[in-house]
Order: structure tokens, then C-alpha cells, then sequence
């Protein structure tokens, strides 16, 4: 790596003036056409990674839920949960929530994936994460959870997890995932932006009543679970039948040019 922009690289988003005053006479051009590199790198690095995971599902939640706490528990079990219906789970690989979620899944023998990012609040990956990477660019690292994913489960958490169930369900809402349920564990935290989302947003007129379909909402963890299975089955469902038509599609296609004798 080139020293003149190791380790005190400028922040993702710098202005020109803000490159200029890091890295004095380089220019910005050259800092940005670095920038774009370590993109790709961490994109290639990412799909690398993950390629082989299989089906798995994303946890979400605070970095801040307390060891021990009843939320805490819910992660642990939601990742133990997801593990024994044969899905890996990935997390942001932080402490709280998505610590818990990784270790459930340890403990149930299954694939925990912790997806990271450089913060100076956050000390790493989390020490019940087996397959992991950290990266500089939340973009980047946003992908790897919903590319590699059938699913969601959002614990309660603050405003990186309101960031992350946002930009799952404009995904969702958008067709740019497809049969990719949205599950939300505890109803007593989350019906106050259910219910701010239905009387204000959709009551303005700024989203559509279905949108609100997109969620699900509980304090069940096997319900949480089973919404994501039957939803994955559906989908696999989808795809075989969609296979199928075009396979017979082709046969019929290839048929239709023989000449009789």
C-alpha cells in the first residue's frame, strides 16, 4: 500500500480542501482514484467470503444491549434458533445484540458470520464469530447483508439498525429483493414506529397502506424463525417452477425447429 495514504487516509466522504490539508500537494484526483480501489477491494473481499455461506439470514440490533440482559437472551436465542433451522447467521459482528446473535448460533453448532465495520467506538469482531471481515465503507458492508441473505430479524437497536431495516425494506418495497421477510422482535419497542409510520407517513400519503405489509412484527422467536423458513420455502418454490417453465420453454423452442421426415 502506498504510504502517502496509510493509515491516516481522510474520512469517506472528505471535501477536497479536507484531502488537501491530510495529504498536502497530492491533489484529489489521486487520493479519490485510490479510494475507488479499496472500494472494489472491499467488495471483492466481501463476495469472496461469503460466496460458500449457503442460506442464512441477517440479525440486526444494538451494539449496546447489555451482557446478561432480557434482550440480550432474545439475541442469544434468536441465533440459536435460526442455526438449528439450518441457516448461518450473519451480523454486524459488533458487541450488544449482534454479539449474542453469534454466539446463539456457535452454540447450536451453526455458521456465525460477524460483518464489520471501522469505528473508534467498537473494538473489533465480537469473540463468537467465525467467518469474519471488517470494512471501511458502510456501502460496501450493507451489501454483504442483504446479497448473501433470505432475511431479516431487527432486534431493538438505535439508529444503525433503523438505518438497516430502512434500506432492507426500500429493497423489498423496490423489487430489488424479492420473497425477503422483514421480522421484528418485541412488540412493545417497535409498535411506537409501526404506529408513527401508519398514522403519519401512510396518512400523509408519503407511503402506500401495503408497505406496512412488508413487516412483520413479534415476541416469538420460533414465530420469527418459522416466518423466515416459510417465506424461503416459498421462494425456492418459485424458483424451481420458474426453471422448470423455462426448461420446457427450451424443449419446446428446440422441438419446434425439427423437420419432419
Amino acid at each position: 500500500m502506498d504510504a502517502r495514504f496509510a493509515p491516516e487516509e481522510p474520512p469517506e466522504f472528505a471535501s477536497p480542501s479536507e484531502v488537501e490539508e491530510e495529504h498536502p500537494g497530492m491533489g484529489h484526483l489521486g487520493t479519490e482514484a485510490w479510494r475507488v480501489l479499496r472500494i472494489q477491494t472491499e467488495f471483492v473481499d466481501g463476495f469472496g467470503m461469503l460466496a460458500d455461506l449457503g442460506r442464512a439470514v441477517s440479525v440486526f440490533g444494538s451494539a449496546r444491549t447489555k451482557p446478561g440482559s432480557a434482550e440480550y437472551v432474545i439475541g442469544e436465542r434468536v441465533g440459536r434458533a435460526l442455526a438449528e433451522a439450518g441457516y448461518a447467521v450473519i451480523t454486524g459482528g459488533g458487541p450488544g445484540a449482534m454479539e449474542a446473535a453469534n454466539k446463539g448460533a456457535r452454540d447450536a453448532g451453526g455458521q456465525s458470520v460477524g460483518v464489520g465495520i471501522k469505528l473508534p467506538f467498537e473494538a473489533g469482531l465480537n469473540p463468537y464469530v467465525d467467518r469474519g471481515i471488517t470494512f471501511r465503507y458502510f456501502f460496501a458492508r450493507k451489501t454483504m447483508f442483504v446479497k448473501y441473505a433470505q432475511g431479516f430479524i431487527v432486534l431493538p437497536g438505535g439508529i444503525g439498525t433503523l438505518d438497516e431495516l430502512f434500506e432492507a425494506l426500500t429493497l423489498v418495497q423496490t423489487g430489488k429483493v424479492t420473497h425477503f421477510p422483514v421480522v421484528l422482535i418485541g412488540r412493545d419497542y417497535w409498535t411506537g414506529l409501526i404506529d408513527w409510520v401508519r398514522d403519519v407517513v401512510i396518512a400523509q400519503g408519503k407511503a402506500s397502506p401495503a408497505d406496512l405489509d412488508l413487516i412483520r412484527i413479534t415476541d416469538d422467536v420460533d414465530e420469527a424463525v418459522r416466518i423466515i423458513r416459510d417465506a424461503d420455502l416459498e421462494c425456492s418454490k418459485i424458483e424451481a417452477e420458474s426453471r422448470a417453465d423455462k426448461a420446457a420453454a427450451e424443449r419446446r423452442a428446440g422441438g419446434g425447429g425439427a423437420i419432419a421426415t
